[in-house]
């Protein structure tokens, strides 16, 4: 294992009435220890009621970043079709300093249809939004180079997707985090496939974190020994429910090698 294991939690922005709320999970995920708090960039609840409660996910990125002292934290994922890039990078550079340094920006092709449709967008084919996302990742880390002030760090990016020819490629290109919605098998051959595409770019497909959700304890194991590392609990509102987070963090704490101060 390259890397340690770690945990994060995604904050459904669904179902929850009032925004203090979703400040109290943060509070109380960020206390039991997870090492990432996501949310999701959806305008409807994704489940539950389809007209419900719904908070826009870019805004609370800022406000987490305020309130919390050391998680990292992201969207998991922007949907890329739903904001110029060059804005996107400059609000993921601007998020990125009100951290001090902790913004993901999980990014991908979108999907939602009701998100399109509500707000304006051109939903498409698939091909399209993912020929857009190629055009946006280009957009966003040119942007991201011209910015004034630079980020605090290069600021990690995650493609979330499973696109054998176009999304593998796109996080051969340019991820640092892989998220993949896929079962044991299937991470398993997609993460040659991604390799492949490692090679023919030249990068390192080492150096790409993969990230699942959350499987469980008595499967965490498997995937880890298919390459991932980041596992991530959905948790929705208005309760936020943070006892599986609790069982996945114990796991975590027990499964990670410790760490021996002075020995090197």
């Amino acid at each position: 294992m390259s890397r340690p294991v770690r945990i994060g939690v995604q904050l459904q922005p669904q179902h929850a009435p009032e925004y203090g709320l979703i400040r109290d999970a943060v509070r109380r995920a960020e206390d039991i220890g997870v090492d990432i708090v996501f949310n999701w960039d959806h305008f409807y609840p994704l489940y539950g009621d389809p007209e419900g409660a719904h908070f826009e996910s870019w805004t609370m990125l800022g406000a987490i970043a305020e309130q919390t002292d050391r998680v990292e934290l992201g969207a998991l994922v922007t949907g890329g079709g739903y904001r110029n890039p060059d804005l996107l990078a400059d609000m993921a550079r601007t998020v990125d300093h009100i951290s001090g340094g902790r913004l993901i920006l999980g990014i991908g092709a979108g999907w939602f249809q009701k998100d399109y449709d509500q707000y304006g967008y051109e939903f498409g084919t698939p091909g399209k939004r993912l020929a857009l996302l190629k055009e946006y990742m280009a957009r966003i880390t040119d942007r991201l180079a011209k910015l004034n002030p630079q980020p605090v760090r290069d600021i990690p990016i995650l493609i979330g997707g499973g696109g054998e020819q176009k999304t593998l490629r796109l996080v051969a290109q340019y991820a640092d985090i892989w998220h993949s919605f896929a079962d044991l098998e299937v991470l398993q051959r997609k993460s040659g496939i991604l390799a492949d595409h490692c090679a023919e770019v030249g990068t390192d497909p080492a150096g790409i974190e993969k990230s699942v959700s959350w499987p469980g304890a008595a499967e965490a194991p498997a995937f880890v020994a298919a390459g991932a590392t980041l596992f991530t609990v959905g948790v929705g509102g208005p309760d936020y429910d943070l006892s599986t987070v609790a069982e996945a963090i114990a796991w975590r704490d027990s499964f990670n090698p410790e760490s021996v101060v002075g020995i090197s």
